[in-house]
């Protein structure tokens, strides 16, 4: 079997036997929120967690960025500034956009140029 770039003692058959599944498992788990989207239409606490979870996970990685920026260059004042240039940016344009590559150019900057 090293004609194919297998180990020692690893066949096509010990292959496909774990890719199949796996593959099948990995289809059938994106296709599950489709399915279930279907089924939970008009249901109230998907209405509710669909307002209020992007906004919940947005707090989250702002608050994880900036507790993992305590020892990186520039420290927690270079995130600091630009958590607050992008939510400037955001609330006078309004626009997602240009928040994110605004305030990624703003912290690249920071990191880089100022607190270099």
């Amino acid at each position: 079997m090293s004609e194919y770039g297998l180990p020692e003692g690893v066949t096509l058959i010990n292959v496909a036997s774990v890719l199949i599944p796996i593959a099948i498992i990995t289809v059938l788990l994106r296709l599950f929120p489709f399915a279930a989207m279907k089924r939970m239409k008009n249901n109230q606490l998907m209405g509710v967690l669909g307002r209020t979870m992007p906004v919940g996970v947005m707090v989250v990685l702002v608050l994880y960025t900036l507790f993992s920026q305590v020892s990186a260059p520039g420290g927690i004042w270079a995130s600091l500034i630009a958590v607050a240039f992008t939510a400037l940016l955001h609330w006078w344009k309004g626009s997602a956009g240009l928040s994110i590559v605004g305030g990624t150019l703003a912290y690249m900057l920071l990191v880089n140029v100022v607190f270099a």
